[in-house]
């Protein structure tokens, strides 16, 4: 009998690259891998960066990452796409341009900003670019200090699904709000997820881990959210599994040691 061949479900990530391998584009392939598809990337920087922080931002030439964006779209279809690390504005009206006449309908952007090192990734004009593109999107998924940034205003346990419900609305996309650098009570953690189309509130708890491996989850959940979605899952359940993975690989990293500072979360379960 002949055998039947199969498209990989594939997922591109748009992203920069971290030498230490727990964030950026290696948490990335990582976690696409991980959740079941096939990962192509584009680089847009690349970092001098380990465990406890980040020493040197190289900007990767546009004219090589337009270069990178021409290679993999017009050879590879995509289910999904994930974005990352966008440090200029040109880099974001280059990307926008390449994107545009493909019309994805699955894009996954992580408004990388902050690091979990306190380090900053944008340059200042390149936050009003990034804004600008957010409708683009068919998921966001900032941290508090990010989502603090797109709404000029402080974020709270008690007022987290309202700030994800005027995220989306000023953004108009939905948006999966992070709690995790916020102060909770008991032993979960809480994420809120709005779904812009459907004006919803959805709220996801998992169990809180009390370790400083979470070097690279924001980097990892975005990725993972893009993988499901290519897989066929809808925005909410892809969300759900994203979020389920990611408190899942934390665990299994909790006591592994890598470097002299943050670690990262435990992709595969090693």
């Amino acid at each position: 009998m002949e055998n039947l061949k199969t498209a990989y479900n594939s997922v591109l990530t748009i992203a920069g690259s971290d030498s230490g391998g727990c964030a950026g584009i290696q948490a990335d392939i990582k976690s696409i891998s991980a959740c079941g598809a096939y990962a192509a990337s584009v680089i847009t920087a690349t970092t001098a960066q380990n465990t406890q922080g980040i020493l040197d931002i190289h900007p990767i030439p546009i004219l090589h990452i337009e270069k990178q964006l021409d290679a993999v779209l017009n050879d590879i279809t995509f289910g999904a796409i994930k974005i990352g690390m966008l440090h200029s504005s040109e880099v974001i009206d280059t990307v926008v341009k390449k994107l545009n006449p493909y019309n994805f309908k699955n894009i996954v952007l992580d408004p990388v900003m902050v690091a979990t090192s306190g380090d900053t990734l944008m340059v200042n004009d390149a936050i009003s670019s990034l804004k600008a593109f957010l409708p683009n999107a068919s998921l966001i998924t900032p941290n508090i200090p990010e989502a603090e940034l797109l709404i000029d205003g402080t974020i709270e346990l008690r007022n987290l699904a309202n700030s994800a419900r005027e995220i989306g609305q000023v953004y108009h996309t939905s948006v999966l709000l992070k709690g995790g650098h916020l102060k909770h009570k008991g032993r979960e953690t809480t994420d809120v997820l709005y779904l812009f189309n459907e004006d919803k509130i959805i709220t996801i708890n998992n169990p809180w881990i009390a370790t400083k491996n979470t070097h690279g989850t924001g980097c990892s959940l975005s990725s993972s959210i893009a993988t499901f979605l290519s897989l066929g899952h809808n925005l909410q359940d892809a969300v759900k599994k994203g979020c389920h993975y990611i408190n899942r690989a934390i665990a299994q990293g909790e006591n592994k040691i890598l470097g002299k500072g943050n670690g990262p979360i435990n992709h595969f379960g090693l």
